[in-house]
């Protein structure tokens, strides 16, 4: 029998299953009830750009993002896509604020 590592004193055998040193059990990061709870009471839907892109403002993590977004449809449910951005309020404001110059470059390309 060959060990990679010194053996620690007492330890001529691995450890039980009942070792306190077990790795914990994993656990799905989706369960149904947050499937059911993908509609949040915390966005606001502020417009639809098209069929299946809007804007919405959400609270998610304590933080407040302006997401924009694809959605599709699954079960008669809309959902949202993994296109699009969600933009802090930070990055919001600059957007915001160079809304003019982006209204220029995009008149002088037409």
């Amino acid at each position: 029998m060959s060990f990679r590592g010194k053996r620690k004193d007492g330890e001529d055998h691995p450890s039980d299953e009942n070792d306190s040193h077990a790795p914990p059990k994993k656990t799905s990061k989706f369960s149904s009830s947050a499937a059911d709870d993908s509609d949040d009471s915390d966005d606001i839907v502020v417009c639809e750009i098209s069929k299946n892109r809007r804007v919405s403002v959400r609270n998610w993590n304590g933080k407040i993002w302006v997401d924009i977004r694809e959605f599709y449809i699954k079960d008669g449910k809309q959902l949202p896509g993994k296109k699009g951005i969600s933009l802090s309020l930070d990055q919001w404001n600059t957007l915001r604020d160079h809304a003019e110059e982006i209204d220029k470059a995009l008149g002088e390309n037409s």
